[in-house]
């Protein structure tokens, strides 16, 4: 089964967070609990359509890495895996490398 967001819905995958910093650190478990979580993008819905009709495309792609707040969105199960679909306007930014 596959899962394919409608309108500006993106459907998120959590991506673990790192227990160790850079340089050599290591965190407890609950050090990030209530901040904004990693995701990678794994599906994105077509757009929302703005009053005109025109379709507002999303500027994300299939594996960006983007920061979402962690109680936005809704969570799904499917195949056992667990996702995240949020609106467009809850992701707070892209992750650059």
């Amino acid at each position: 089964m596959q899962i394919q967001p409608l309108s500006d819905r993106v459907l998120l995958r959590g991506v673990e967070a790192e227990m160790v910093t850079k340089s050599g650190i290591y965190l407890p478990e609950n050090a990030n609990k209530e901040r904004p979580h990693i995701y990678e993008v794994v599906a994105i819905g077509p757009g929302k359509k703005d009053k005109d009709g025109n379709t507002v495309t999303i500027d994300l792609k299939v594996g960006d890495q983007v920061i979402s707040g962690q109680y936005s969105g809704d969570e799904v199960e499917v195949n056992k895996l667990k996702y995240k679909i949020v609106g467009y306007e809850y992701i707070l930014a892209k992750v650059i490398k």
